[in-house]
């Protein structure tokens, strides 16, 4: 599979790692940047490409790297037919509620769900909130998780372009 990564001085060295480990994996992975450490770097300038790439080839997935993750989605989800979702770890969902009361500990429902409902295309990754191991594990999920292609699912998802 083609994977677009990309990450500010933030992300930079969980990037790198995840880099290696996708490429292991045999995947293709496309680095977007940053490709040097820079605490002055700014993340649009390295989400963009992802996102661009994203939007371009859709077969592609892509994941970005940031201290909360929650800019980087934000200038993702700018971009058309890209839909980001942000994982922050573990330690931050305490429970799941669905439509119908049923309660998740899972920490990695909320990739779950962004892939099998929304088709997210874009993992966007909060590095300040995660291990190495939780990254990976999240990867993983982002990877081997398909949309469900659900009338339903379909039409929410049409309806999400401007």
């Amino acid at each position: 599979m083609k994977i677009y990564i990309g990450s500010d001085h933030a992300g930079f060295q969980a990037k790198e790692e995840v880099k290696g480990y996708l490429t292991e994996s045999g995947h293709e992975v496309v680095d977007c940047g940053a490709f040097a450490l820079n605490e002055d770097d700014d993340y649009p300038d390295f989400v963009h490409p992802v996102a661009k790439a994203i939007s371009d080839e859709p077969e592609a997935l892509g994941i970005i790297f940031g201290g909360n993750g929650q800019g980087e989605a934000i200038v993702a989800n700018r971009h058309k037919n890209v839909r980001a979702i942000v994982f922050y770890g573990v330690s931050i969902p305490k429970a799941a509620v669905d439509a119908r009361g049923s309660v998740s500990y899972d920490p990695y429902e909320i990739i779950r769900l962004g892939k099998r409902h929304d088709n997210a295309n874009v993992l966007s990754i909060g590095v300040r909130f995660t291990t190495r191991d939780e990254i990976k594990e999240a990867i993983r999920f982002f990877l081997d998780i398909q949309f469900l292609n659900e009338e339903r699912h379909i039409r929410r998802i049409s309806k999400m372009e401007l």
